[in-house]
């Protein structure tokens, strides 16, 4: 590992162990055991190295993300609907996660900028990704029925996940219907109830 990365690593613990407020470019060259100016030569600012670790966790989440599209049954609605939700709570919400640190740190009211800087990254990368891959799948079985797709995806990503951490007692039901709905999904529930 590259000393950039080791930087990045020894930070990421860092937040995770003490919250970013008390993760200090002293911390971090101690904890390292190196002088600043080696900090410095990779990272200008704090702020520089906070970026690079968020990095990190929208890699995580992209990459988890990647395998739920791998994974998933080209034509199943239902079935991308049941296993999206899952991820989402999984990566973002499940306390039992691997990430639940930075998921503690990300709740706080003195991170609330860092959470606002992850998720919008997030929502980026996913909903580009979704547009490149999900999407253009769909489009092969399906019209496509919403304009701005991109847009469409970043706006839904944040909404939901935003909907989520204020309201974690919401159904997988609640949850799919509003994604199924904002996507104009014509499901196999809907169509059988309207044609009984």
């Amino acid at each position: 590992m590259d000393r950039k990365l080791e930087i990045i690593q020894c930070a990421r613990e860092l937040i995770e162990e003490r919250g970013l407020a008390k993760t200090s470019v002293a911390a971090i060259t101690e904890r390292m055991n190196v002088a600043r100016t080696l900090f410095y030569h990779y990272f200008p600012s704090k702020e520089d190295l906070v970026a690079a670790v968020l990095d990190t966790y929208v890699d995580e989440f992209i990459a988890s993300l990647k395998e739920w599209n791998a994974q998933r049954v080209e034509g199943d609605i239902e079935g991308a609907l049941d296993t999206i939700v899952a991820l989402i709570r999984d990566q973002l919400f499940d306390n039992d996660n691997a990430h639940k640190p930075f998921r503690r740190a990300l709740a706080t009211h003195e991170n609330a900028s860092l959470y606002l800087r992850f998720i919008n990254r997030v929502a980026d990368a996913s909903a580009t990704y979704i547009v490149e891959t999900t999407v253009a799948d769909f489009g092969r079985l399906h019209k496509v029925r919403i304009d701005h797709i991109y847009e469409t995806f970043y706006m839904l990503i944040l909404g939901i996940v935003g909907y989520m951490r204020q309201h974690p007692e919401a159904s997988d039901d609640v949850l799919k219907d509003i994604i199924a709905q904002t996507l104009h999904f014509e499901r196999e529930r809907e169509q059988s109830h309207h044609t009984a």
